[in-house]
């Protein structure tokens, strides 16, 4: 199995890190690339000066190939590329902006646009609230394209009790729309659901 992956500029750095070690616990061959303000946010929440695969995707990386942002001419730009899919995590609105509109001036773009000419399934964990008028339109007019909108919304019934529970929460989402097994315990399960904790 082959999956693309794009980290861009929105809060959300850890969803981007869990969702990666999850591609790479399950043998998933890892196409990656990540934007100039990807890198800051990696920067920023996880304290990468450069790019770090071990720390952000596990080990080992050898299924991982990092790609130039820039580099419109690689395969991944073109439709001739066969892959199972992409998934941008966690996606800003400027890239939901360039997808929604064909605007194809670097790869993340431009390999979003072909995965959505080529019919395969595009999956955007959008990271943004509260949404403009701008965002909602752009939701429409990717959900008529054929792409999936799964915005970093975790659910709260397992009773999360760390970060890392939270950021799963997600991650595993997207590897499910991915069809990626793991193990992260993030389904809806009443047999599972923890009671809060109270205080009396």
């Amino acid at each position: 199995m082959e999956i693309v992956t794009a980290i861009t500029g929105a809060s959300g750095a850890l969803y981007a890190q869990r969702f990666l070690q999850g591609l790479v616990a399950a043998g998933v061959r890892v196409h990656l690339m990540v934007s100039p303000l990807g890198r800051r946010l990696l920067h920023d929440e996880l304290g990468m000066e450069t790019i770090d695969l071990p720390t952000l995707a596990g080990t080992p990386t050898h299924s991982i190939t990092l790609y130039n942002y820039n580099d419109v001419g690689c395969k991944l730009a073109s439709g001739s590329f066969l892959h199972d899919g992409m998934v941008i995590v966690p996606c800003s609105s400027n890239t939901l902006a360039e997808v929604a509109h064909g605007i194809g001036d670097n790869l993340i773009a431009r390999a979003a646009a072909v995965t959505l000419k080529e019919r395969r399934r595009l999956v955007l964990a959008h990271r943004e609230m509260p949404l403009s008028a701008i965002d909602i339109n752009n939701y429409k007019i990717l959900s008529d394209s054929g792409a999936v909108l799964c915005p970093c919304n975790p659910g709260f019934y397992l009773n999360p009790t760390t970060i890392g529970e939270i950021a799963d929460f997600v991650a595993g989402k997207l590897l499910d729309l991915m069809g990626v097994s793991h193990a992260m315990d993030t389904r809806w399960d009443p047999k599972k659901v923890r009671p809060p904790e109270t205080t009396v």
